[in-house]
Formats: structure tokens, C-alpha cells, sequence
């Protein structure tokens, strides 16, 4: 259980640091961009991650993690005035997550939290965060790169190079790593 701990704080900082590296590439005006009304922009989809972070992640082990301050639709709504906000808001959202998290001990994992009063170990509210995270940076990540066009600077193995990225890999002497080690 201490490799679960390990690994899952590592996927945490590795979808962050995928956040992190969209709103690189974005202007304040494109993080705002919407297909229609009904779609999310990026600074909306950071601003629902963040309010959800801070809802489940304050006084993680003790309350439930859907506070009564919490509102959910609000954070639907753009109201963010610079890039530098949204990062900003974005940062207190992880910073909350790993306070949470980083101290956390495999003695831990079985313990029942609620979300909603309803009824989870630890080890699976963490399971439901982060696919929750990875689902909306994923959308993030999508709109940076429509936003950006030929202009993009891929986030992963740009296209046409796996052939040479699995190369190098087979290179290596095999050993037990995590994936996100050399990213």
C-alpha cells in the first residue's frame, strides 16, 4: 500500500503538470473560448476541478467531502478576469489535494469517508478523484490543443516520433519505475 500511496501522488502531480503545461501554451482569451454556450472553456473546466478539490480534499478524513459552502453550479459560470487568476486558483485546488494526501499512511486506505453521505475507503475516493481530474484535464488538454492548431507543443509523444521514443526506451536497462519519472 505505501507503492499505492507513492503512485497515486505521482498520477496527481502528472495530470497537474498536464493543466499546467495546456495553460502554457493558452492565452487568457483562449482559455475562455466556448463553442456555444453549453460547452465548458478551459477556465470553466479548471474552475469546476477546483471548487470539486476544495469541497473533497478540506478535512479530508473528517467531513464530508461535498461541503454545504460549495457551489457546484456556480462554478460553471466564467468569471475569472486574468490568466494569472485562473493559475493562481488552480495552484490552491492541488495545493489543497496534496495537503491531503502527502500525509497520508497505508493504515489509511481502508478507513470509510463520505462523499454525499455516501460510503468510501480512502483508497476509493482516491480512485474516483483522480478519474474525475484526469477526465476534465483530458478535456483541457483537447481544447488546448484545438485552440492552438499547428502551433501545439504536444504533451506526449508528438505524432510520427513512437517509433524513435520506443527506441530510446528499449535502450534502457528494464528496472521498476513510474511512467511520469522521465517527463
Amino acid at each position: 500500500m505505501e507503492s499505492y500511496l507513492e503512485s497515486i501522488i505521482k498520477q496527481f502531480e502528472y495530470y497537474k503538470s498536464l493543466g499546467d503545461k495546456t495553460f502554457n501554451q493558452l492565452s487568457f482569451d483562449e482559455m475562455l473560448w466556448q463553442s456555444d454556450i453549453d460547452t465548458n472553456s478551459v477556465s470553466i473546466l479548471a474552475k469546476h476541478m477546483i471548487g470539486n478539490m476544495l469541497s473533497r480534499w478540506t478535512n479530508f478524513l473528517t467531513e464530508d467531502g461535498e461541503k454545504a459552502w460549495r457551489n457546484r453550479d456556480d462554478e460553471f459560470d466564467s468569471d475569472f478576469n486574468s490568466k494569472e487568476e485562473v493559475i493562481a486558483a488552480w495552484e490552491s485546488g492541488w495545493f489543497c489535494l496534496f495537503k491531503a494526501i502527502k500525509p497520508l499512511k497505508p493504515e489509511d486506505l481502508e478507513r470509510i469517508i463520505y462523499i454525499r453521505n455516501g460510503g468510501h475507503t480512502v483508497t476509493e475516493a482516491i480512485n474516483r478523484q483522480l478519474a474525475h481530474y484526469a477526465y476534465h484535464v483530458g478535456q483541457i488538454v483537447f481544447l488546448g490543443k484545438l485552440l492552438k492548431g499547428a502551433d501545439w507543443k504536444s504533451l506526449s509523444i508528438p505524432k510520427g516520433d513512437s517509433k524513435g521514443y520506443n527506441k530510446d526506451k528499449f535502450n534502457c536497462d528494464k528496472e521498476r519505475r513510474h511512467f511520469t519519472d522521465d517527463l
